[in-house]
């Protein structure tokens, strides 16, 4: 008898084509998330799930299925998965690291470079019919060239925001758990405390990832060390940011600006967000290239059908001892 899997979302490309081949596979019909309750009856009798991010896989979903032996996460991040209760049940959690880095960090200059420039406030404008001719003060923005980039965790896709930079000739500083003597070298790197990074820089951008420590790491105390003149970036993960400080910090324009693409409350906004000028909210498309995306589904599926074939997956999760 062939594994049962539950795939909780169409998917780009082929994959779902390769794991029908293998498996019997349970599929989202909806062209939307599956709700908890949806997913939970979906799920039964399978041996392995291939979610996304906006899964809740918590202790309730995994004991109630208890032949489950993978969960293949479409996603860099897990924090949607008790990997505790996960490991207790000896079931193998994966994602799909690194295909999305370069992805991402293009959305992150994206936004850098949209925010500074005040792209999407001059494009309503235009649209709107408000352009009657050039003026010396029409949307005066920031300059990007030659500021100071702050990347709060270095990891791949801090990486990958970090040398971008070299092309506009900015100081970069950056906090992370380990120290980057790569990149110090390379691009001229400075490691500095958070609070220091936050005061100093021009350009903020968040990279580290969601745990109960990065909770809120990014608070009203900290979001007010930034000058009035810097912009904050999120392409990481939305509880990072604590949303209403945000949305009193630009309201009152203690800062200039921010360019989010993850939320606290997502998809929800946090009130009065959406009504300020000095954002761009983009709707959490940071490795959405159609290339990177089918790239994501294929290592998706590879990881589950590795596992379920026995075999070490290419991308595992390490589990909590």
């Amino acid at each position: 008898m062939r594994d049962k899997v539950l795939v909780t979302r169409k998917l780009p490309g082929e994959a779902v084509e390769g794991l029908k081949k293998e498996f019997e596979v349970v599929l989202n019909p909806h062209d939307r998330d599956l709700s908890y309750e949806e997913m939970s009856r979906m799920a039964v009798g399978c041996s392995g799930v291939l979610s996304m991010l906006s899964n809740r896989i918590d202790k309730g979903f995994i004991e109630k299925n208890p032949g489950l032996k993978v969960i293949s996460n479409y996603a860099v991040g897990y924090n949607n998965i008790d990997l505790e209760t996960a490991s207790r049940h000896g079931i193998v959690v994966t994602n799909t690291p690194g295909v999305l880095t370069e992805t991402t960090a293009d959305l992150a200059w994206a936004l850098i470079m949209a925010c500074a420039r005040r792209i999407v406030e001059a494009d309503r404008f235009m649209r709107q019919g408000g352009f009657t001719g050039w003026a010396p003060e029409l949307f005066p923005g920031e300059d990007v060239y030659g500021k100071t980039l702050g990347i709060v965790g270095m990891g791949r896709i801090g990486a990958a925001v970090a040398r971008r930079s070299a092309g506009f000739s900015m100081k970069v500083t950056y906090c992370s758990r380990t120290p980057k003597p790569e990149l110090e070298k390379e691009l001229g790197a400075q490691a500095v405390e958070l609070d220091t990074l936050m005061a100093g820089a021009d350009f903020v951008s968040i990279h580290t990832p969601l745990a109960p420590e990065t909770r809120h790491l990014i608070d009203r105390r900290r979001i007010a060390l930034m000058k009035p003149t810097a912009f904050l970036i999120n392409t990481a993960r939305g509880p990072v940011v604590d949303e209403a400080a945000l949305v009193e910090a630009l309201s009152r324009r203690r800062i200039a600006g921010a360019g989010f693409d993850v939320y606290e409350h997502e998809p929800d906004l946090h009130p009065g967000l959406a009504e300020l000028p000095n954002t761009v909210l983009l709707p959490h498309i940071g490795s959405g290239s159609k290339a990177t995306r089918v790239r994501m589904a294929q290592m998706a599926a590879d990881n589950l059908t590795a596992v379920l074939a026995g075999e070490a997956p290419p991308n595992p999760v390490k589990l909590p001892e």
